[in-house]
């Protein structure tokens, strides 16, 4: 069966429900009928509104304390959560002063996509990513695209059973140079994303993680080794923004950058603009002027198009000059290889050498229309791209 196939499984009523949140970004779910899981060799369905207990994994990361209390060490929150109660999360539980993934094995969304819509520009352009989550995240951010997963319980929603075995083997299927874990945070699976990718690079199919990156540094670094790349929604420069737009902080993320920047792995930057919340030009230039500081002039930053939706429906889109605006400060402070994110046809979404100037990748939307880089580095001028080619 080809992709487009795998697509056409999908129920449509379930595709209507969540698609046309935003332009690059949309999501479909797995259908839970008996044609997907023949096709995997699935084990069986978890139903909405009960947990597959026959999937359950103890969780990493976490400090035991007294009266069965545990302190989960994976994210910044790091929750003190009771005995039979979950983490901000909701998808990780303490069960009698254990605590326990409730989603290892069970996702709510497959799909295979281009690497483009992750967004990864410099990394195995044109190539496709098998796309896998779970319900769940460790931030609620107002504008989320995809709340319908995010902000939901596993049980609150149809999960399907997929062991890492069935993630490799229906990456290899549909030829999938990458496993991406995206659409909702990642991290909140943490141990079933690593054991993916373990899995995944035994079938030479590598793994790229799309997190908001509020994660501690010890759980980061150990899973940086089974990464081929990392891309990172950075919401705002602003502690405030992080405050009361994603019930997050800031400093954590900014440090998980620096982690995964010294790491070696592959790393690009997404920059949500939301009108009037975080698109003045001199937070931008903040922004720009830390990421030189800290990361270097070549890591990729995309200023992405918001669209309204979930919690900020009364905020219009962005304007594209605001976009362009951000595109040109980058510039101006020495950044490589910004992009405009989300308007179709715009000239940032191409790829320009940093030596001679010349558009060495075209893109139309997720497609590239051509390439011009030839064992990573501009066939013009033979400056070396940095960036994952091959």
């Amino acid at each position: 069966m080809d992709k487009t196939g795998f697509r056409n499984m999908i129920d449509r009523r379930d595709f209507l429900r969540v698609s046309g949140v935003c332009a690059g970004c949309t999501l479909l779910p797995i259908s839970t009928d008996n044609s997907l899981s023949k096709l995997f060799g699935l084990s069986g369905i978890a139903r909405a509104n009960e947990i597959d207990r026959e999937t359950l994994r103890e969780a990493e990361f976490y400090i035991k304390h007294e009266a069965r209390e545990i302190e989960c060490q994976l994210c910044p929150r790091k929750c003190l959560v009771g005995d039979k109660e979950r983490g901000y999360c909701g998808v990780r539980e303490n069960m009698d002063g254990k605590y326990y993934t409730l989603v290892y094995n069970n996702i709510c969304s497959a799909n295979v996509d281009p690497i483009e819509k992750k967004p990864f520009f410099h990394f195995l352009p044109g190539t496709y990513a098998f796309s896998i989550a779970t319900a769940g995240c460790n931030l609620n951010c107002k504008f989320c695209q995809n709340w319908q997963i995010s902000q939901f319980r596993p049980e609150q929603i149809k999960n399907f059973r997929m062991t890492v075995e069935d993630i490799a083997s229906a990456a290899t299927q549909y030829n999938c140079r990458s496993i991406a874990y995206t659409y909702s945070e990642p991290i909140i699976f943490y141990e079933y994303m690593r054991d993916c990718a373990i899995e995944g690079n035994k079938e030479n199919v590598v793994s790229v993680m799309i997190t908001a990156g509020y994660i501690e540094k010890e759980p980061l670094e150990k899973l940086l080794p089974h990464l081929a790349a990392v891309k990172i929604d950075l919401k705002s420069f602003r502690e405030k923004y992080y405050d009361e737009i994603c019930s997050g902080k800031l400093k954590p993320v900014l440090d998980s950058l620096v982690v995964i920047k010294e790491s070696g792995k592959w790393l690009e930057i997404v920059y949500l603009m939301v009108p009037t919340l975080n698109d003045e030009p001199a937070e931008i230039s903040n922004l720009c002027d830390w990421i030189m500081r800290e990361l270097g002039p070549d890591v990729p930053v995309h200023f992405t198009r918001f669209h309204p939706q979930y919690l900020l429906k009364d905020l219009p889109p962005t304007p594209v000059e605001s976009l362009e605006t951000a595109y040109k400060i980058a510039r101006d402070k020495g950044i490589n290889y910004p992009y405009v994110g989300n308007v179709y046809g715009h000239y940032g979404e191409d790829t320009y050498c940093s030596g001679c100037g010349e558009a060495i990748i075209k893109r139309s939307g997720f497609r590239i229309d051509r390439n011009e880089i030839e064992n990573g580095a501009c066939k013009k001028c033979g400056r070396a791209i940095p960036g994952v080619w091959s």
